[in-house]
């Protein structure tokens, strides 16, 4: 029994906390540590990355007082108390945190069982050393650039990553500090504070670019974020998308109402960073007013392409790389679905067409292929893929063109993105893919009137230099709306003489 008791506790995690650690609650209560629902997403994210690459790299974007770092720390002090020669290294915002972060260390040692508490042989305002094990636990501040340069740990927790005074040169010196080696696990978390190198590894986290997994946790799952509502409270119209965008009570509307007039200052945009329900909304600087609708996104997102049938025309946007980091993407759409074909980056122009050709030789049920030729590249693909006999089945499409509807529309590309959010916002809601890089390119361009009341939208040049990245897979969505394709059978006599003849131009380049 006592064997099983001692393996259950050194193997599961969530009953260890449970039964060996005490945390102090929001009413100042010292109560055991039984996760919450946040605590449970994080858990189990990290928990199935373990299993697939023996280690952990996290980023954690989320909401305030969600007991991520309460987790994290649990998650680090079992493993440090618990193993021989590891050391864990915690590095917080400001002191006040690095002493609250500390202290509940210090809480789960002295109020744990016996059996469970290694021998300390230093125990101050930064450090706890467990002698017997060559094993500590160190907290510290983020307060200079050299910070963390001088040791060496197995398990780093960056708590409130997005406020440290200097991100890019610590973690820097953090990357050589921390071997790249099974069982060390980074933990990077924060609240939101606008575009700066915490967005900026979460975009690559996001878009599948370094080793992180990106983990979002949003404020409502918080079973406390809820009051009773007064009689005064009113939601507008924005207020009750928003409730049905995510599925809220009247309670979690009220307590998010109330958050926002008494601790806000009765700015939403405020509250969207400190409390956000989407990674798009958190990272959205204040008064950012998007053509395609974050809510309208999000249902997207959760409809169910299975559910929908394929009817019209198979249509294609690929949007080409036109220099350093951008991605060239392709989105496949079909009626009321849209699905994505992939990204690449660094591809020459041949590799790009190739690509783009061996999709419309193996699926003749491609009508049309539209192309961004704007910046150049672009019309290099086109140019071959016409030579290889698709030139019926491929379009260039310049962004700065003039749109079909000059009246509405500055340009072709604001034209297109303006048909793509009313098909999003569409009632009957269509199928997108759901992934945090689409909401996040979707929901980056902002927009405005011209004096003559056209729809213009952000330059790709400017949404790259506020968000640090061009939209590469909305504009290839968006580029899926260039122009009206009819829906003829794919397999008629004409349809399929363009077929062969293309299948046999491209073998024969």
């Amino acid at each position: 029994m006592a064997d099983s008791y001692f393996k259950r506790m050194m193997t599961d995690d969530a009953y260890y906390f449970a039964n060996n650690l005490k945390i102090i609650d929001k009413d100042g209560e010292i109560v055991p540590f039984y996760m919450n629902e946040a605590q449970k997403i994080v858990h189990d994210a990290v928990e199935k990355q373990l299993q697939e690459t023996g280690k952990v790299r996290a980023i954690c974007v989320k909401g305030r007082q969600q007991g991520i770092s309460t987790y994290v720390g649990a998650r680090f002090y079992k493993r440090t108390s618990s193993k021989t020669n590891k050391k864990t290294f915690i590095l917080t915002h400001d002191l006040d945190a690095t002493d609250n972060l500390f202290n509940m260390a210090k809480n789960y040692y002295d109020l744990s069982h016996d059996e469970f508490k290694p021998k300390i042989n230093a125990r101050n305002a930064k450090t706890l050393s467990f002698s017997k094990l060559n094993s500590s636990y160190r907290v510290a501040t983020a307060k200079n650039k050299t910070t963390g340069r001088s040791f060496t740990a197995q398990f780093f927790h960056g708590s409130e990553v997005a406020y440290w005074p200097f991100g890019i040169n610590i973690m820097a010196g953090l990357g050589q500090s921390i071997p790249d080696k099974e069982g060390t696990e980074i933990f990077l978390e924060s609240t939101a504070n606008g575009m700066n190198f915490f967005h900026e590894r979460w975009k690559l986290a996001v878009a599948g670019k370094s080793d992180y997994i990106p983990i979002f946790v949003p404020w409502y799952i918080q079973e406390e974020y809820r009051r009773e509502p007064t009689k005064d409270l009113e939601l507008n119209e924005y207020d009750l998308e928003y409730m049905e965008t995510y599925g809220l009570d009247i309670n979690q509307m009220a307590w998010r109402a109330n958050k926002i007039f008494s601790d806000f200052n009765g700015s939403k945009d405020v509250f969207n960073q400190e409390y956000p329900a989407t990674c798009d909304l958190a990272f959205q600087k204040v008064g950012h007013q998007p053509l395609v609708s974050t809510f309208a996104v999000t249902k997207a997102r959760k409809q169910v392409a299975a559910h929908i049938q394929r009817i019209g025309a198979h249509v294609v946007g690929v949007d080409v790389a036109r220099y350093g980091d951008d991605d060239t993407s392709i989105y496949h759409r079909q009626g009321r679905i849209a699905w994505k074909e992939g990204s690449y980056n660094g591809l020459s122009v041949p590799e790009v067409a190739s690509i783009c050709a061996n999709l419309l030789r193996n699926d003749p049920s491609i009508r049309m292929m539209f192309i961004d030729i704007t910046g150049g590249l672009g019309a290099g693909v086109y140019d071959l893929l016409v030579l290889w006999g698709h030139g019926k089945r491929v379009t260039p499409v310049v962004f700065n063109a003039k749109p079909s509807d000059p009246r509405k529309y500055y340009n072709k590309r604001a034209e297109i993105w303006g048909e793509m959010a009313d098909w999003i916002a569409d009632p009957i809601t269509p199928s997108i893919p759901d992934t945090d890089r689409l909401h996040m390119d979707l929901t980056a361009p902002s927009y405005s009137f011209t004096h003559n009341g056209q729809i213009k939208l952000d330059s790709k040049e400017k949404i790259k230099k506020e968000t640090g990245k061009s939209p590469d897979d909305g504009d290839a969505l968006a580029l899926t709306f260039a122009a009206p394709i009819q829906a003829d059978d794919s397999y008629t006599p004409d349809w399929q003489k363009n077929l062969t003849n293309s299948d046999l131009d491209y073998m024969a380049a």
